[in-house]
């Protein structure tokens, strides 16, 4: 059995206490500011997105793996936290279907993707696999849900974060 040690990646490290934590906020703080929420998921949102970017860079660089479907997320990521950012009254009323939805492309991206990892580790493709099938059901119900979504916003959007921010943490080791 070959082993190979890889760097520990910094980034990915803080992006995940930074989802870990957020996560957390929205579970032992559910009533705070709907704003406050908006404001670091449109920061959250465009960090995931410039990391995807430069994932899809290195990724491309030492595999050739273009990763089209990584560049495609990154972008939207990019353009949700944007939004988001610069349209704070329509944020709010849209919140439910803005998460419904990043979180089910967020999710079916990394599904597609996720065969890249089944070579270097099979214990951390079923991981993305489990977390991401979760992600897309969390988006679904959220989708079909709104109003039940928008009462409960901190509960729901608190299990996405804490589950990213651990993937990120698994993943900067």
């Amino acid at each position: 059995m070959s082993t190979s040690k890889k760097g520990f990646n910094l980034v990915h490290f803080i992006l995940g206490l930074v989802l870990l934590v957020t996560g957390l906020v929205s579970f032992f703080n559910p009533l705070s500011s709907l704003v406050a929420i908006v404001v670091v998921f449109a920061v959250a949102a465009l960090f995931e997105g410039i990391i995807q970017l430069v994932f899809r860079s290195r990724l491309h660089e030492y595999t050739g793996y273009k990763a089209n479907s990584i560049l495609v997320l990154g972008i939207l990521d990019i353009l949700i936290g944007l939004f988001l950012l610069f349209n704070m009254n329509f944020g709010l009323l849209a919140l439910p279907y803005i998460f419904a939805i990043w979180f089910i492309i967020d999710s079916i991206g990394e599904l597609i993707v996720s065969d890249v990892f089944k070579s270097s580790s099979n214990g951390y493709y079923w991981f993305k696999i489990v977390m991401n099938v979760l992600g897309l059901i969390l988006g679904i119900m959220m989708l079909f849900n709104p109003i039940v979504s928008a009462l409960t916003i901190s509960f729901l959007v608190g299990f996405y974060f804490l589950t990213a921010g651990i993937d990120f943490i698994v993943t900067s080791f």
